[in-house]
């Protein structure tokens, strides 16, 4: 019986569904080559035949793990929440001993070093246009999650004063200046990573002093 090459690795099996390993392989390879597309050329680089071209399988080989391309984008979109969420866990566990202003700091460079980092991803999160959440309840879940740690910072730093209103105040600085960073003019303005990196720190030590002094301005 002919073979047809299915995966990047160069192992060829018979039409259908590959062996388990191959799968698992296959499988990230592709989320690796669709995250690869949006960081360089956005939603619209990314086609399933595209993302099969790029991994090195056959154009069918894609539908065999995601129904169609805003599946794919729904799966980073949940990968991109849940890592998110645990840098975030991980910011905020650092006021265990009562230091709410290190997480604060910890919780901004946080959210900013992740949007750097994954900048395609970080562009469709919120953008229901590109993944429908309504659609996909992992991403509801995972969605949840992230903002689960945002309003436990917020109750961190604000205590009994903490509302509605101070989490947003918290989620427009670290999200403004994400997107600041990312497509904005911030963007073209530092020489160097570390330069960018100081720059990130240094705003997020300034806002934790500007929102630590400050008692809550309430009507």
């Amino acid at each position: 019986m002919r073979t047809v090459r299915l995966c990047f690795m160069g192992t060829t099996t018979r039409p259908g569904r590959p062996r388990a390993g191959a799968e698992r392989n296959l499988r990230s390879a592709l989320l690796a080559t669709s995250r690869s597309l949006l960081d360089q050329g956005g939603p619209g680089a990314l086609s399933m035949r595209e993302v099969a071209r790029r991994a090195g399988c056959t154009h069918q080989a894609p539908y065999h793990y995601f129904q169609d391309r805003e599946t794919i984008l729904a799966e980073l979109v949940r990968e991109g929440f849940d890592l998110l969420a645990q840098r975030l866990r991980l910011a905020n566990d650092q006021a265990k001993a009562g230091d709410a202003r290190t997480a604060l700091v910890a919780a901004g460079r946080a959210y900013v070093d992740f949007a750097l980092e994954q900048p395609g991803v970080f562009r469709i999160m919120f953008r229901p246009d590109m993944c429908d959440p309504m659609r996909f309840p992992a991403v509801l879940v995972a969605g949840a999650g992230a903002r689960a740690e945002l309003d436990r910072l917020n109750v961190i730093v604000h205590r009994d004063a903490a509302d509605a209103v101070q989490a947003s105040i918290l989620w427009a600085h670290v999200h403004g200046l994400s997107c600041l960073l990312v497509d904005g003019p911030l963007s073209l303005q530092f020489n160097s990573p570390q330069a960018r990196a100081d720059h990130v720190r240094d705003v997020a030590e300034r806002f934790a002093d500007l929102v630590l002094s400050r008692p809550a301005l309430r009507p």
